[in-house]
């Protein structure tokens, strides 16, 4: 019986080890991101800015540290997602030309993006404060898939970009876009200029 019993393991062990297993092997497919998206909550951002507005508590506020920014340029760092909102701020100074200046540099930075996007797509958004922003998407493998410019015309002039810092293809991030881009339209909407 034991030697039978010895015979049959080796015969198993002989044709496991025998067997080449990477004709077999199935490369499993890339998983998506996991993302824990929780209920926004809102604070409002310390008044030592030209602008008030609320922002995600689960954000971060830090100043804008890149060699030619100017004051009261943030970044609002969601580090969850390795993710941040670029805010840079501009006074207009009752200067038409300026704020047209202004407008155009903010959409050519939109449209630097054709190269890769396969859709940019515009939409003005009407302010509960009564002014207006315009909110770009785009779509495809681009560095910044959210961006918004509002302004009052005459004193105050805003752009916002998002950017994640991460290899990560757009489509699968598509549930951390949208998440910040409510954030980003919050923002909007609670937004005060502060003279």
């Amino acid at each position: 019986m034991i030697r039978y019993l010895f015979i049959l393991l080796t015969g198993l062990f002989i044709t496991a080890c025998g067997s080449d297993s990477s004709e077999n092997y199935t490369p499993k497919p890339k998983g998506y991101p996991r993302f824990d998206l929780p209920v926004a909550r809102y604070k409002l951002l310390e008044p030592t800015h030209p602008y008030q507005f609320e922002y995600n508590q689960i954000a971060k506020i830090l100043p804008d540290t890149f060699a030619r920014s100017e004051p009261h340029w943030i970044f609002i760092n969601y580090p969850a997602y390795h993710a941040s909102v670029q805010l840079t701020y501009k006074p207009i100074n009752n200067d038409v030309n300026r704020l047209r200046a202004m407008l155009e540099d903010a959409y050519k930075l939109a449209a630097r993006h054709n190269i890769k996007a396969y859709a940019i797509e515009e939409k003005k958004l009407r302010l509960k404060s009564g002014l207006e922003a315009s909110i770009i998407d785009l779509s495809g493998e681009v560095p910044s898939q959210v961006q918004f410019v509002t302004t009052d015309s005459t004193t105050h002039f805003l752009r916002g970009a998002l950017y994640f810092n991460t290899a990560t293809q757009n489509d699968s991030l598509q549930p951390a876009i949208q998440y910040i881009r409510k954030d980003i339209v919050h923002l909007l909407n609670t937004l005060k200029w502060r003279n």
